[in-house]
């Protein structure tokens, strides 16, 4: 497997983050509107802040993940990209060490979960909660992939650590490369993804806070109000009645944003040699 270099992989994080702003994402934060006190401008700077540690030559992915945050919280004040980083430190570790992801979730060890606690600790998202077995607030234990297992039936981002990251291959690239052949543009793929992944599962940033039946009940929302669509017509206002109503609730699907952001990560990384698989 081809070993990239760490600036690349940093180049690329940026380019996913970026690409991933461009794009009308209902409900989340993007070029078309802003959301949640929340503007484009803080996530740019979210990238920018956060691609050198994440793509530090050698560094562990809990590392990674907690530097980005901890980069991220003293230029924003605000959580804006944990579980971008949670999900992107795997993938550029695998593509610096030349290895497949599930390859780097096996080595997984306490002081990745060390590194992984103090994150959450530091961005502290919305609707955590507490946790019987291995709580943010309490010592990190001895396997990340454990801690990971413990959330997985409540979030995504958790689950994928021991999926292989399954989300992103069933869900996310697949949306991509049908987008591609449709010939949409790069920021409708990119709609196609966020839209794909908003269709198939419950957001789990939506479950954490308000609950697995809200959840559930956007994704239905979304799959019904946008049946037939097409987004070779660039539907914009069509999308923007639902971003509103979806903010106006206070909706936030960011989990399904992070998949987005990963998805383009991946799919660059790949591009550029990485076998990640």
């Amino acid at each position: 497997m081809s070993r990239l270099d760490p600036g690349l992989i940093g180049t690329l994080y940026r380019a996913a983050c970026l690409a991933e702003l461009d794009a009308l994402k209902p409900g989340n934060v993007h070029a078309f509107a802003p959301g949640h006190r929340m503007v484009v401008a803080d996530f740019v700077t979210s990238a920018e802040v956060s691609a050198p540690p994440l793509a530090r030559p050698g560094a562990r992915v809990g590392e990674r993940i907690r530097d980005g945050v901890a980069a991220t919280m003293a230029a924003v004040g605000q959580n804006t990209n944990l579980g971008i980083l949670l999900l992107c430190a795997p993938l550029a570790t695998a593509a610096e060490r030349g290895e497949g992801v599930v390859a780097v979730l096996d080595t997984l060890d306490r002081l990745d979960a060390v590194g992984v606690f103090a994150a959450i600790r530091l961005a502290n998202p919305g609707g955590l909660g507490r946790a019987e077995r291995h709580d943010v607030a309490a010592a990190a234990p001895a396997s990340l992939r454990d801690a990971m297992a413990e959330a997985a039936d409540r979030d995504r981002i958790a689950r994928a650590y021991g999926t292989g990251f399954a989300d992103v291959t069933a869900i996310g690239l697949p949306a991509l490369t049908e987008a591609r052949v449709r010939g949409l543009d790069p920021s409708w793929c990119t709609t196609a993804v966020h839209l794909a992944y908003l269709r198939s599962v419950p957001d789990s940033h939506i479950a954490r806070k308000r609950g697995h039946t809200v959840a559930e009940g956007l994704r239905r929302e979304v799959e019904s109000t946008l049946a037939g669509l097409d987004l070779a017509t660039q539907p914009v206002e069509r999308l923007l009645v639902l971003d509103a109503s979806l903010k106006a609730r206070g909706l936030n699907p960011g989990t399904s944003a992070d998949f987005t952001v990963t998805t383009l990560f991946w799919d660059a990384l790949r591009a550029a040699g990485a076998a990640l698989t």
